[in-house]
């Protein structure tokens, strides 16, 4: 019964934030899924935006799995110095063109199993790449998502792959990485980390926090 009635909760809230944030798609700007792949590396510990400034001219420059495996490390690393963390996204990047190479043909797999084989990716950034770059449905649980999901009641945990299956059993499957986005956009714009805008929120009727206050 309880998670009947979280489905039907998240049916509510899908509605209203539908309305409330039509566009809510991935603030990632991409044109390929191997491009999406780099910047949901590059996301890591780093904002969108910056992100989207640092690809601009990166994604002109390499083109393809072999640009990244063959270029000088240390030169990747200043391309990318901007986003943080450059030394280990770097390192994560070339090792995961490399991989790409020499069992994928230079293609992204479009299964979350061959995904997470990759340096540098894992279930998040895996889902990421899934729902978005090929339409097969994850849900992608990051900090917004964690906070938002834990906030409003939807799972009780805070690993962020226990989170997955909870929220997996209660959300629709069609609506897996639509869900993902709306909260992600949810928490950056009212169901903020400090101090959430309550007052203005539209789901707020299904928040076991929000309908307190």
């Amino acid at each position: 019964m309880k998670n009947q009635s979280n489905r039907n909760r998240v049916i509510n809230i899908i509605k209203a934030l539908s309305k409330e944030i039509p566009d809510s798609i991935i603030a990632l700007k991409f044109s390929t899924p191997f491009e999406l792949l780099i910047a949901t590396i590059l996301s890591a510990q780093c904002t969108d935006v910056r992100v989207n400034e640092v690809t601009k001219g990166l994604f002109k420059k390499y083109r393809s799995p072999k640009d990244y495996a063959e270029v000088e490390l240390k030169e990747l690393e200043e391309d990318i110095r901007s986003t943080g963390f450059y030394r280990n996204k770097a390192k994560s990047i070339q090792g995961c063109c490399q991989e790409l190479m020499n069992r994928f043909g230079g293609k992204v797999p479009k299964t979350l199993e061959a995904l997470v084989t990759l340096p540098g990716v894992g279930r998040k950034t895996a889902n990421v790449i899934l729902g978005n770059a090929f339409g097969i449905p994850g849900i992608v649980v990051d900090t917004h998502v964690l906070r938002v999901s834990r906030r409003i009641g939807l799972t009780k945990n805070n690993d962020p792959v226990k989170i997955e299956f909870d929220l997996m059993e209660i959300v629709p499957k069609e609506e897996w990485t639509d869900f993902s986005n709306l909260l992600v956009w949810h928490g950056r714009r009212t169901c903020v980390a400090r101090k959430p805008l309550c007052d203005q929120c539209v789901i707020r009727r299904w928040c076991e926090d929000g309908s307190k206050i």
